[in-house]
């Protein structure tokens, strides 16, 4: 029994399986439920006993000869693609895979983030789902205000009221009352309202909103802050105006347009034959406003500014409808993998 289990720890040793054909013929000869080192196991009930202790050794030997010579050449085998015979080709291409993309919208807002950071504005960000204060009391909304009613608004509970924010001037309100100015921010982020979706309207969108509190802050400083945003992320011969307008957290407050992008300010559709879109609205803070944060408005003054990110998307790429951003079509989204 011996001399059996010693020539067949020659035959593991002298075998060398040189592919993955003769590697399992080897598992199925030697390790296999049927293979001779099994067999041999079987056979250690008939040994004598005291023999039983050097077979079992000898027979352990060769057992675990065998499956280290098994998994050696298998991992051999694996490391060269499957066969010794085989070579690996390195300049063969690789596997194709897709490329992906930012959002358009993503892509924009990112845009106007580092637009007003070259400038100083860092980024201020807040809760989704706001007090009454934050949203509307702090922000001088009178409490007939249309934004009050739940025609216009998400609200989550009545007596306090809660709601989904309507605007994230919620979040420059408490950057207001968290610190002492001066303050430059912008804050980004989504916002909901109670709107029928349309081609250009839906009840989720985007906005960056901008505060500038400090000493001697006029509408001069907004005027120009705002130009060379345009300019920026439009092109450089942009031109702006501003309408009078009204909101109740500014004081004066307007409407900013730009010269439209599609016709040059020649007159078309996009711009209703005007010349010009209407992007953002802005104006200087609200004493109200300032107070209500804990601001000295006689010591103080600022400015503040709103645009959705959606419209300058919509520009920037020729969209004619917003409800491309919330549908998911991979054909819509392809287009924009260059824009990185």
């Amino acid at each position: 029994m011996l001399d059996n289990i010693k020539k067949l720890l020659d035959e593991v040793q002298a075998q060398s399986p040189d592919s993955k054909e003769k590697l399992e013929e080897f598992r199925l000869k030697y390790i296999a439920k049927k293979g001779a080192v099994t067999e041999l196991f079987k056979e250690f009930k008939n040994v004598a006993p005291e023999m039983r202790k050097e077979f079992g050794q000898k027979l352990n030997e060769l057992k675990k000869a065998a499956e280290e010579k098994f998994y050696s050449v298998k991992e051999e085998l694996e490391n060269q693609g499957g066969s010794s015979d085989i070579a690996i080709d390195l300049t063969a291409p690789g596997e194709p895979f897709p490329v992906g993309s930012r959002h358009p919208v993503s892509i924009v807002r990112n845009e106007i983030v580092e637009i007003f950071a070259k400038i100083g504005f860092t980024i201020s960000e807040g809760p989704e789902i706001e007090d009454d204060w934050h949203n509307f009391t702090a922000l001088n909304f009178p409490e007939e205000h249309p934004a009050r009613d739940m025609q216009d608004t998400f609200f989550i509970a009545k007596n306090p009221d809660i709601a989904i924010r309507t605007h994230t001037s919620s979040v420059q309100v408490r950057v207001m009352e968290a610190g002492k100015p001066p303050f430059r921010t912008i804050s980004p982020g989504r916002v909901f309202r109670n709107e029928a979706i349309s081609a250009r309207s839906h009840c989720i969108f985007h906005q960056v909103e901008g505060l500038y509190i400090d000493e001697n802050v006029s509408f001069a400083d907004l005027k120009q802050t705002l130009l060379y945003f345009a300019r920026e992320f439009f092109t450089e011969d942009t031109e702006i105006r501003l309408r009078p307008s009204y909101f109740p957290f500014t004081e004066p407050s307007a409407e900013m347009d730009v010269s439209c992008q599609i016709c040059k300010g020649e007159g078309c559709r996009v711009c209703k034959y005007t010349g010009w879109v209407e992007i953002l609205g802005c104006g200087m803070v609200d004493p109200n406003v300032l107070e209500n944060c804990g601001i000295d408005s006689k010591k103080c003054s600022g400015y503040a500014f709103g645009m959705g990110v959606e419209r300058p998307t919509m520009l920037k790429y020729g969209i004619n409808d917003i409800r491309l951003f919330f549908e998911n079509d991979v054909r819509f989204l392809k287009q924009f993998s260059s824009a990185l």
